[in-house]
């Protein structure tokens, strides 16, 4: 028999979620097949599984220990024959000391915000891949703020993601009730996300543009097709449908230097290479953007300032007015500072 007490960190969440936690092995029929047979309790009673967990509940598992060991993902101890090794810790330990570059803006219990340098993933795109999701666990067990015996209920991990070759702030759980927080405000579209960027050719005005996005799943590359008012009612309120995904992007002119423009643009959506299609879509393409932009004019800054990827940094995050347990970061706005290639390529500095 196997037993696990609920933090306070992980209460909250309903007991199936709880145990794939646990359990990640193990699929949700078998767990709610061995919820009905009693091989699984919680507080020695039968449970169906949609209960909410709380602090101090203990949920025993009755399964033989190659059968936890499997589903667990856990090996034995030669030494004490405890189940206490995760297989997967020391890929944590290898992208800690691995990736290097990303720098912490704040931290609290709860959350971190992590600022991700450009040729980082935010999560991993095949098994054997390093990213900023493996770093952050490595980052949380080598400073003490968790052991790997907790990693079996709960996993910290990337609240939203950056393209490889985009940099900038990331938000990070540490915790349950962290996770939750985050995923919120996102969803409610409460926490707001800007972005610093170079594009071609002059814009002058401050504008907020809609449009559909399809994905090309096979050649990883998104197109977007304008937005109807007549869709309005049956798109923009929807993730997508059989048209696409509804987009929208707010941008803010900041300086305009010789052949661009320095943006600062406001994902009101959130969907993968929506700022570099959207802005292309309208003529406006990011310098260093092969995929989506002007390959001429992207060769000429190549070749002077060494350009090798798009100028896109998510370098600011606003939180709104939050209560206990997130009023320290109520109300605040953070900042990352733009990678050095902002200030080389720009005309205020090469052109005096």
């Amino acid at each position: 028999m196997y037993q696990v007490i609920v933090t306070e960190e992980e209460a909250g969440q309903r007991l199936d979620k709880y145990l794939h936690r646990i359990l990640p092995n193990a699929g949700s029929g078998f767990l709610y097949k061995m919820l009905r047979k009693k091989n699984i309790t919680l507080n020695d009673k039968k449970a169906g599984g949609g209960e909410k967990t709380g602090a101090g509940d203990v949920v025993k598992i009755y399964f033989a220990d190659e059968t936890l060991d499997k589903f667990a993902g856990t090996q034995r101890s030669p030494v004490t024959g405890r189940a206490d090794l995760p297989r997967v810790s020391k890929e944590y330990q290898d992208a800690y000391h691995k990736i290097k570059g990303i720098g912490i803006l704040y931290e609290n219990e709860h959350i971190l915000l992590a600022d991700k340098p450009v040729g980082v993933l935010s999560q991993k795109a095949k098994k054997d891949d390093l990213s900023l999701n493996e770093w952050l666990i490595g980052y949380l067990l080598a400073s003490g703020f968790m052991d790997v015996g907790k990693l079996s209920s709960y996993k910290p991990s990337v609240c939203n993601r950056l393209d490889r070759n985009t940099g900038g702030i990331v938000l990070c759980a540490k915790s349950l009730k962290g996770a939750q927080r985050l995923g919120e405000l996102l969803k409610t579209r409460e926490l707001h996300k800007y972005y610093q960027l170079y594009v071609k050719g002059r814009l002058e005005e401050s504008c907020q543009i809609e449009g559909v996005l399809t994905k090309d799943e096979k050649r990883n590359k998104v197109s977007v097709q304008a937005f109807s008012r007549s869709d309005a009612d049956d798109l923009s309120g929807r993730k997508e449908d059989a048209r696409g995904a509804y987009i929208k992007t707010a941008y803010r002119p900041l300086r305009i230097e010789g052949d661009k423009t320095l943006l600062e643009v406001e994902l009101i959506t959130g969907k993968p290479h929506q700022i570099r299609a959207h802005l292309s879509g309208i003529g406006h393409p990011l310098l260093g953007d092969y995929k989506y932009g002007d390959r001429a004019w992207n060769d000429l800054y190549r070749k002077k300032y060494r350009v090798m990827s798009q100028l896109l940094y998510a370098y600011k995050v606003v939180f709104p007015q939050m209560e206990a347990p997130f009023e320290d970061i109520s109300g605040r706005t953070f900042l990352a500072n733009l990678p050095e290639i902002f200030r080389q390529v720009s005309d205020m500095d090469n052109h005096r």
